[in-house]
């Protein structure tokens, strides 16, 4: 259990970013799979939708701090080459 003043609000504040962390965390891999699906069906227009959603979502992620910025741009850059490949 935590000691000190800083400690306790040090908690109290993991808990809150952890939940927010977690429900983000969740929504990108729930774009991610949307995106891969329209991928494989070869819907080009709903994957190119999905795609900019998909790159937004993680810019907002990594500016709030819950992705790393070189992992984001990763993440975009796969989409981007995927997007490319089907139209």
């Amino acid at each position: 259990m935590a000691n000190t003043k800083s400690a306790i609000k040090a908690a109290r504040k993991a808990v809150r970013l952890t939940t927010r962390n977690r429900g983000v965390k969740t929504a990108i891999k729930t774009l991610h799979k949307k995106f891969e699906a329209a991928v494989v069906a070869k819907d080009a227009a709903a994957a190119k939708t999905l795609g900019v959603a998909y790159a937004s979502a993680m810019d907002k992620a990594t500016k709030s701090g819950v992705v790393h910025k070189n992992a984001a741009s990763r993440a975009k850059a796969h989409v981007s080459k995927h997007v490319l490949a089907a139209s």
